[in-house]
């Protein structure tokens, strides 16, 4: 069973990270919430999240996915971490998938792993940087790297995830069990 990492900082966009998790596990993903800087974490609208674990000390070659939620302050705090830096350089060079929305497309320009075509919120576009953005999608995938646009999507996102590790009838079966087939 494919396995994903969501780690969550601070700040992150709480409708984003729990359709993702919540899709992905529907698809029977293995699923880890990890937090940096503890355990316990704070949505930018003031929902706390437990995590599984934390990011801290987190091995790189356990994933076959990192998938970043966005919300700026989140994202802003994702892009300090050390460790989720290291992790996306490192899955990155590994070719394994990484994936962004929102605002976080802006850790993976930081990191450094950015490149092609991707999509963000619109508001976010200008700080990410314009070199590779459309907005023709909900999701747009370039190479290894996975992107959506925002709080509206994160279903969309979700299912395309399931989609590219586990395949499209287990994505279409979500798609229609959860009426959502205007994702495709």
């Amino acid at each position: 069973m494919p396995t994903i990492m969501i780690p969550l900082a601070e700040g992150f966009e709480e409708i984003e990270a729990v359709a993702l998790i919540d899709v992905l596990r529907r698809g029977e993903l293995e699923v880890a919430v990890l937090g940096v800087g503890g355990q316990r974490v704070k949505g930018a609208h003031g929902i706390e999240i437990v995590c599984d674990g934390v990011i801290s000390g987190a091995d790189d070659d356990s994933w076959d996915m990192i998938l970043l939620p966005g919300g700026w302050g989140g994202t802003r705090n994702l892009s300090r971490d050390p460790d989720v830096m290291r992790i996306i350089q490192t899955m990155d060079a590994q070719g394994k998938t990484v994936g962004a929305m929102c605002a976080a497309p802006y850790v993976l320009r930081k990191a450094g792993v950015l490149r092609g075509e991707f999509t963000c919120y619109p508001g976010a576009k200008e700080e990410i940087g314009t070199d590779g953005y459309t907005d023709r999608e909900k999701v747009i995938i370039s190479g290894n790297i996975m992107t959506s646009q925002g709080p509206g999507t994160a279903i969309c996102f979700g299912l395309a995830i399931v989609e590219k590790l586990r395949g499209e009838a287990v994505a279409n079966g979500l798609r229609k069990g959860m009426l959502a087939e205007y994702c495709r």
